[in-house]
C-alpha cells in the first residue's frame, strides 16, 4: 500500500444561480411580459453549523486514549465495506502551537497502520480544522459532547457531508443510555441504524514501525 492510497478525496459540487433578465421593447412594440425573477435562494447552511460544540471544552482534557466504538455516517467506502471494519483507537497529543496532534492506528489486509494528522484549533473551544491541500478540501470537526473520562461523540464535515464518531476511553461497551444518545444524534443528521457501523472493541493495534506511518485525509 503506498502513502495515503486507502484515502479518499471527495469531489467538489459547484453551485451555480442563473437570474433572469427583463428586456425592454424595441420601438412602438408592444412589450412583451418580463419574465419573473426567481426568488433568492436561502443561504446555504453547513449541517455542522447546527451542533455546536460543547459547553466550556477543555482540550487538554481531552489528550490521550479513545477507542472507535461507532460510525454515523453516508460514506460509500462505509457503505460498501461497514461489515469489514476493524479496531480503530485515536490517540490525542497536546495542543502545541495551536494544532492538535492525531494518531490513528487500525489494520488493513492484517497489517497494522498509524495514520498521523494535525487538527488545528480555532478561535471557538471544542470546533477544530482538519486541513486539506486546499481550504475547500477542510474537515470541519466539532466535539458534540463528553465527559473526558468515558465517552466522547466528534462530528466531522467535509463537502458538506456530516459523519458521527461515537469514542470511548475504554473497550468496555458504554452504557445502553449513551448508545441510545449517540443513535438519536444520528438521526437527527438523517442517519439512521441503517447508517450506523460498529467497530470491534477488541485486538487494537499497538506500536507500529516507520514503514507503515502515513499523513492521511480519510474521507469518513
Amino acid at each position: 500500500m503506498t502513502g495515503g492510497s486507502r484515502c479518499m478525496l471527495g469531489v467538489l459540487v459547484l453551485l451555480c444561480l442563473c437570474l433572469l433578465v427583463p428586456t425592454e421593447a424595441v420601438g412602438g412594440a408592444k412589450s412583451r411580459p418580463k419574465p419573473q425573477r426567481r426568488p433568492p435562494k436561502k443561504p446555504k447552511v453547513n449541517p455542522i453549523d447546527s451542533t455546536p460544540p460543547s459547553q466550556n471544552i477543555d482540550i487538554q482534557q481531552m489528550t490521550g486514549k479513545w477507542y472507535l466504538l461507532n460510525t454515523a455516517s453516508k460514506c460509500s467506502y462505509l457503505m460498501k465495506h461497514g461489515s469489514k471494519v476493524e479496531p480503530t483507537v485515536m490517540t490525542l497529543t497536546g495542543p502545541n502551537d495551536q494544532t492538535l496532534s492525531v494518531s490513528t492506528k487500525t489494520r488493513h489486509n492484517h497489517q497494522c497502520w498509524e495514520i498521523l494528522q494535525q487538527y488545528h484549533l480555532t478561535s471557538t473551544p471544542g470546533k477544530l480544522t482538519l486541513k486539506g491541500a486546499r481550504p475547500e478540501l477542510n474537515t470541519d470537526i466539532v466535539i458534540g459532547e463528553t465527559d473526558y473520562t468515558s465517552y466522547a461523540v466528534l462530528f466531522y464535515q467535509k463537502h458538506g457531508k456530516i459523519t458521527v464518531k461515537l469514542y470511548s476511553r475504554s473497550v468496555d461497551d458504554l452504557s445502553e443510555t449513551m448508545l441510545t444518545k449517540f443513535e438519536q444524534l444520528a438521526e437527527k443528521h438523517g442517519m439512521g441504524l441503517a447508517y450506523l457501523f460498529p467497530f470491534p472493541n477488541y485486538s487494537h493495534c499497538g506500536d507500529v514501525d516507520q514503514h507503515h506511518k502515513i499523513n492521511c485525509i480519510p474521507t469518513c
